[in-house]
């Protein structure tokens, strides 16, 4: 299966019309071919939007959730970025081709193991993936310019967000892990967080400690 002119096309149509119109978003999506984080079966299915099964009982993000929430972002050059919950790898190459620095976490050394492996293949060499438990962010690494979640929990955690630096962003989805969830940004101010509610969206829940799959 190839990513080829025609797949792309039908493939950022797709997301386009599900809200993605960021054009260096776009372009990046476009540059990533989702299917080298697909395995087995479901790779023939990689340019649909929708998620699909990865290993230790994880999903990858359908692509137009993976274009809203890095839209929401806004993504600069330098920015240095921590997403917690690396699974498939696909969300940390496209936050590598617009940030400077990407730093990415899962709780599962399996799923790190497996997406360092394809960022070695890809030739991207701005992402440091770690297994670590995401809840707790990278401290040693803050304050981040942006932050991504890419698990709910109920409410923003505040070690997340005590990482994030005066003027950065964070996307998150927040809710009751068996209902539906709401993916919000939280901005960072001098005198606090200010909170946008963006869509309604469903993740697996943000789970402290290690993964033993």
């Amino acid at each position: 299966m190839t990513f080829d002119a025609e797949a792309k096309m039908q493939f950022v149509y797709a997301i386009r019309s599900k809200g993605v119109t960021d054009a260096k978003v776009l372009t990046a999506m476009e540059n990533v071919d989702r299917a080298e984080f697909v395995k087995g079966i479901f790779r023939d299915r990689a340019y649909e939007d929708m998620p699909l099964p990865i290993s230790c009982g994880q999903t990858i993000s359908q692509p137009s959730i993976v274009g809203i929430m890095t839209q929401a972002l806004d993504l600069q050059p330098r920015d240095k970025v921590l997403e917690v919950g690396t699974g498939s790898g696909y969300q940390a190459a496209i936050l590598a081709r617009l940030a400077r620095r990407v730093y990415t976490v899962d709780r599962y050394k399996r799923l790190v193991d497996e997406a360092e492996a394809i960022f070695a293949k890809l030739k991207i060499t701005n992402i440091t993936a770690r297994t670590a438990d995401g809840s707790h962010g990278q401290t040693e690494q803050s304050p981040f310019d942006k932050i991504l979640v890419t698990a709910a929990s109920e409410d923003p955690p505040s070690t997340l967000m005590a990482q994030l630096r005066v003027g950065g962003i964070m996307v998150l989805p927040v809710g009751q892990s068996d209902a539906v969830q709401c993916l919000i940004r939280v901005t960072r101010t001098e005198k606090g967080f200010d909170y946008d509610e963006l869509r309604s969206v469903r993740f697996v829940p943000l789970l402290e400690g290690l993964g033993t799959d």
